[in-house]
């Protein structure tokens, strides 16, 4: 197994990290990357204001998962729990002993790899991993990668080196990247989810009102929350909502802001979740305690509410958006609607069900209750009482 090794501070993780680490896994044909956060940087002092290790931890998480290689990125913290100096040859060294029948390749930009020859034990870094520098363009940085490949040929004849152009790198560094932010620019350097992180957790000198997000700005916050196969999910629900609100009337601003909140804790375990209801003063009943996906609508409730400063309306539309209820709103039909229609969704009868909705708006809700009754039922499973009754309720108008 090829195994590719991308280190640095990654202080913050943006576009031009992601971009080259995915040319770099699909020309060198790597069957696995490890992304690694440097814990103590040895050439350099990480500047004031630099995230927390579990925070640019979760960071590199982020961006990792924005590069679509799947299970085949994985984020390490060794060195971020590792005291000391992070020195790239003990790093090497215990990745040797991790995967011992496994060829590792070190990943470096081009600044990194032309002093190559200055950084701590060269000649053991050399015989643990081979190198893959990679610059903007041949014309950019072949002249030099072609001398310094040489001369460490020569130097260190146990040496693998490959060099390779990166044309789409974001061609921007952390440091003008974190300027960028205390000013308020900058989002568009960086992954949506990565960006939303940041602005949820004020850093970089980052300092938004979360209650009061622009829309431009609510979104990445939202899908820092999601796990990053659950995105296009919550992307497509807010255009549901779109349509559903611009169709039957309701507050198109109010329906993208629920939709794309209506997730923002599904991510959490039960513990988790349960922690939160206590936390914000959710109230559950008994199955919600013990039903995940019943409890995920709750305290995703609560954390709009009090996080993200959601209306009532558009709280009661998140708090609803699993079961239902009997008398429910147009804007808690909407979202309840789009949650089920969303064009990711692919079941028996989807199709009828979004004809359903655009015709009959009450019709699309107890079609789609009664879908999701019936398929509790033929699990044995059980149904939330407040499901029962919002199909009775409508059926009760018919």
């Amino acid at each position: 197994m090829k195994i590719g090794v991308y280190g640095g501070a990654f202080n913050p993780p943006h576009l031009g990290h992601i971009t080259a680490a995915r040319a770099v896994f699909e020309l060198l044909k790597l069957d696995k990357l490890l992304i690694i956060p440097t814990g103590r940087p040895p050439h350099k002092t990480l500047p004031p204001g630099t995230p927390a290790p579990d925070q640019r931890l979760e960071l590199s998480r982020l961006a990792a998962e924005q590069t679509g290689l799947g299970d085949r990125i994985e984020v390490s913290d060794m060195e971020l729990r590792r005291e000391g100096n992070s020195y790239t040859a003990d790093t090497l060294a215990r990745l040797k002993e991790q995967y011992p029948e496994d060829e590792l390749w070190l990943l470096m930009g081009a600044d990194m790899f032309l002093t190559l020859q200055s950084w701590r034990e060269p000649e053991r870094i050399l015989s643990l991993a081979g190198i893959a520098a990679f610059g903007r363009s041949e014309a950019d940085t072949e002249a030099l990668f072609s001398v310094q490949r040489d001369y460490l040929y020569r130097a260190y004849p146990q040496a693998r080196i490959f060099t390779l152009s990166v044309p789409g790198v974001v061609d921007v560094s952390s440091s003008e990247l974190r300027e960028k932010l205390v000013r308020g620019e900058g989002g568009g350097l960086l992954a949506p989810a990565v960006y939303g992180y940041i602005l949820r957790e004020k850093l970089y000198g980052t300092a938004e009102d979360l209650k009061h997000l622009p829309l431009e700005r609510l979104r990445p916050v939202a899908l820092s929350c999601l796990n990053h196969r659950r995105i296009p999910h919550v992307l497509g629900t807010e255009q549901e909502a779109i349509h559903l609100a611009e169709r039957w009337g309701a507050d198109v601003n109010k329906a993208r802001r629920a939709a794309l909140l209506h997730d923002c804790t599904k991510k959490l375990n039960l513990p988790e979740q349960l922690a939160v209801a206590e936390r914000f003063h959710v109230p559950l009943d008994e199955m919600e305690r013990r039903e995940i996906k019943l409890l995920h609508a709750k305290t995703g409730a609560g954390i709009a509410e009090a996080v993200f400063g959601t209306d009532g309306e558009m709280t009661n539309a998140i708090r609803w958006h699993t079961t239902g209820r009997g008398g429910m709103t147009l804007l808690e039909k909407i979202i309840y609607l789009a949650d089920y229609i969303e064009p990711t969704r692919d079941f028996p009868g989807v199709e009828e069900l979004r004809r359903r909705c655009y015709e009959d708006l009450d019709a699309g809700l107890l079609l789609g209750l009664e879908m999701t009754i019936r398929e509790m039922e033929e699990r044995n499973a059980p149904i939330h009482p407040k499901t029962l009754e919002a199909r009775d309720a409508l059926k009760g108008q018919r």
